[in-house]
């Protein structure tokens, strides 16, 4: 019995010890296992990491900032270019009434003939003076009828009347504001002296929309209308016309002319192209061509001539300038 208790006795410590080396044999191996992890998730930790490489879509934002300057650009161009060439519409409106309103001056023009005549025309009676005055007051204000009051008077030595009344020029001086440059001729009397006299003026004339018309600035003193120095430049023979042609076409021309003055449209028509001239239907005798001057002009001969006429009625030489231009089939024929 006791062997067999020692027996039993020594199996229990092999076993005891065995579950120690297995306890010890699994205890290394999870620290095996743990050191195993901790290397591979350090090396994993450690390991380095691939970095995002950022990107740009150079091309395409490029291009349309491009794209955005050039209409930017274009716009503000554009814009420049309008507000240059722009016509203003109220300007060009207002330009359209002026030029009508200048292009219609007759009524202007005899508004101001007629206070000519008025204004300078008068006579030392007290009734000649309240006549003018009262026919005066029909084309000045008030103020300028105030102004006038004394020009006339009974204690002055003269009396005249008016011969003629020339306007010269109607000009826009505002929008509704005319001056006009008129010139009078007058015939003043002094005693048993008359004589002849001439003066410019200019006035102010205010027209209404309705075409109603008053003078506005008094009569003031201007330089009566002067003489141009200007000279046309003479014109010059052609030196390659020749003498024949010369010869012939002058014939042609005198033989016109002697007709022309009594010559009926049917009979023009054969010297004249249609519409060229007109019949004159004058007493005029042909004297003799001035001068004619003939330069080539393509297939056709221009002539610049003066021709001097007799008038019947009158007597007087009456001289008349052309420019013509001859053309040649069979005959000669002015054609313009």
């Amino acid at each position: 019995m006791p062997s067999r208790q020692a027996d039993l006795a020594n199996i229990c410590n092999i076993q005891k010890r065995t579950i120690q080396v297995s306890r010890r044999v699994c205890v290394g191996r999870l620290g095996f296992f743990h050191a195993q992890n901790r290397k591979e998730k350090e090396k994993t930790e450690k390991a380095p990491k691939n970095k995002k490489v950022r990107t740009m879509k150079v091309g395409t934002h490029k291009k349309s900032v491009l794209l955005l300057w050039v209409v930017l650009l274009a716009s503000t161009t554009f814009g420049v270019y309008k507000n240059f060439t722009a016509i203003d519409t109220h300007t060009v409106h207002e330009k359209e009434i002026i030029q009508l309103r200048l292009n219609d001056t007759n009524g202007i023009e005899n508004f101001i003939k007629n206070f000519a005549k008025a204004y300078y025309s008068w006579d030392t009676s007290k009734e000649a003076i309240e006549a003018r005055t009262t026919e005066i007051s029909k084309y000045l204000t008030k103020e300028l009828q105030d102004l006038n009051a004394d020009t006339i008077r009974t204690d002055i030595p003269t009396s005249a009347t008016v011969t003629n009344v020339l306007v010269w020029n109607v000009k826009q001086s505002g929008t509704d504001d005319f001056t006009v440059a008129y010139e009078v001729d007058q015939q003043v009397k002094e005693g048993e002296q008359t004589q002849a006299v001439t003066e410019n003026y200019t006035v102010t004339v205010h027209v209404d929309k309705d075409g109603a018309m008053v003078i506005t600035q008094n009569p003031t003193l201007a330089p009566a209308v002067q003489k141009s120095k200007y000279e046309p430049k003479a014109q010059e023979a052609d030196v390659s016309v020749s003498s024949d042609t010369v010869k012939d076409a002058t014939a042609f021309l005198e033989t016109f002319f002697k007709l022309y003055p009594t010559a009926t449209e049917k009979e023009l028509a054969y010297y004249v192209k249609d519409g060229v001239l007109a019949p004159v239907s004058g007493d005029y005798v042909f004297s003799e061509l001035v001068n004619p001057v003939f330069t080539i002009d393509g297939d056709n001969l221009k002539v610049s001539v003066s021709v001097k006429y007799l008038d019947n009625k009158s007597k007087m030489t009456q001289i008349s300038q052309y420019e013509l231009v001859l053309h040649k089939d069979d005959n000669w024929k002015i054609v313009e």
